[in-house]
């Protein structure tokens, strides 16, 4: 265990140009950026029309765009699927 904790010191002492030191902070603040925006899984929001004190289920054109989490989604979506025109 020392060895590699001192093979660990050894290669985090030695000496890093500049270029090099900012071209690594570059890349892992690059990949944070990725990790914040790009690559996160998107939450799924009830659009913006869609107020559930007015419209309960939120349905439009037999589809109910209530998220997923909601305790209602699954009866919303029966309801929705229910209407005129729906099958």
């Amino acid at each position: 265990m020392n060895h590699q904790f001192d093979e660990l010191t050894k290669g985090m002492a030695q000496s890093v140009t500049r270029r090099a030191a900012l071209k690594k902070f570059g890349v892992g603040l690059a990949g944070m950026a990725l990790a914040c925006f790009g690559l996160a899984n998107k939450a799924e929001a009830a659009p913006q029309w869609c107020d559930p004190s007015v419209n309960y289920c939120c349905c439009r054109g037999c589809k109910s765009y209530l998220p997923k989490q909601s305790p209602n989604y699954f009866s919303c979506v029966s309801i929705c699927q229910g209407g005129l025109g729906c099958k």
